[in-house]
């Protein structure tokens, strides 16, 4: 399927991975009858985006405009488009596009697509023949099914990253039943950890938050922690409740070992962080208890609108640092030193003067 490609577009980006980002134009692709064109308000920066830029998982594809958080506002519909209308509120996450005939696909479960999704960027386009390109930009073209609604009584950049972040601690927590009466850790007070903080409290657990950093465990605690563990206290190790289910959302190596020893019997470890080393699990930490030691990979469409209202319904948003476009070298920096508080969003709408 070939779609003519209608005009140039300003976006941040890169063309090698020992290159910064800066200006560059992109091309988007015109309309098809299912399209919904967005003008790009606010897009979060995620650490995969840092990890494609610099090529660190291998495979990227240049030039590279990432950025997978994004809500903006619908300037235009294609002719067939049913889902939104033209000034309302949109958002897009890390799917644009899926074969949607897999049986994950027809169970809502897009991120596990078989033949393949077609992520924001990266991804090969079969509108152009060319690849897709993500959200530091000014607007985006996307097939409205893959398109989410932001109510308009949220803040849209704080919004911005539950289009990654929010939807990869929600999935997991709902998935493994994270409720009352449930003990729930979290490893990281980050752009997934904090979100999840605030997520399984409003499901009605009991949060305990694993840090390494005591200056975390305050603000811990009013992010809706119960419990704080300083992970580096061999004693306050020792001395932590048993868990249900342990979200891990630490990017750097560590011993996931340490977090096993403290599931119940049953208990699950789930990973939501990709650290770029391996991990090496203990046999004998898996089978004494009959623990698990599981993964979860953001969520499908249906999923990514719940937690979206979810958050709304519990006026849960991130807590965001907002930049401007020439501000996301500096960014992803700080990113990599963990030093951010605890989303980077950045002012696309801005885009325009530059």
């Amino acid at each position: 399927m070939e779609t003519t490609v209608e005009k140039n577009t300003k976006a941040i980006g890169t063309y090698a991975a020992e290159q910064p980002l800066a200006p560059l134009n992109i091309a988007r692709r015109s309309l098809t009858t299912h399209d919904v064109e967005i003008d790009i308000l606010y897009c979060g920066i995620c650490h995969s985006d840092l990890h494609a830029a610099r090529d660190e998982w291998g495979g990227t594809k240049y030039p590279i405009v990432p950025g997978h958080e994004i809500v903006g506002r619908v300037t235009r519909v294609g002719d067939h488009v049913t889902k939104f209308k033209i000034g309302e509120m949109a958002a897009v996450g890390c799917i644009v596009d899926s074969c949607r005939t897999c049986d994950p696909c027809k169970e809502g479960l897009e991120q596990f697509c078989e033949p393949g999704n077609t992520i924001v960027f990266g991804s090969k386009d079969k509108h152009t023949g060319g690849h897709t390109f993500g959200g530091f930009s000014e607007n985006i073209v996307v097939d409205e099914n893959y398109v989410l609604h932001i109510p308009e009584t949220m803040d849209p950049a704080t919004a911005a990253p539950l289009l990654c972040a929010g939807i990869t601690v929600f999935s997991p927590l709902k998935h493994w039943k994270a409720g009352p009466g449930k003990k729930v850790g979290i490893i990281g007070i980050g752009g997934l950890g904090h979100l999840a903080i605030k997520i399984a409290k409003a499901m009605g657990a009991h949060v305990v938050v694993f840090t390494t950093s005591i200056s975390k465990s305050e603000d811990a605690k009013r992010l809706g922690a119960d419990e704080v563990v300083l992970s580096t206290d061999e004693h306050q190790m020792k001395q932590s409740p048993k868990m249900d289910m342990i979200l891990d959302t630490v990017s750097a190596n560590h011993n996931v070992n340490d977090y096993l020893k403290l599931l119940k019997v049953d208990g699950t470890l789930i990973l939501v962080g990709l650290p770029a080393d391996k991990l090496e699990v203990g046999a004998f930490n898996l089978a004494k208890g009959r623990k698990s030691f599981s993964g979860s990979n953001i969520g499908g469409i249906a999923e990514t609108q719940e937690t979206i209202d979810f958050c709304a319904k519990h006026n849960i948003t991130a807590e965001i640092e907002l930049i401007q476009p020439e501000q996301i070298n500096e960014a992803f920096e700080r990113l990599e030193k963990g030093d951010v508080h605890y989303r980077f969003v950045v002012d696309m709408a801005s885009l325009k003067s530059v």
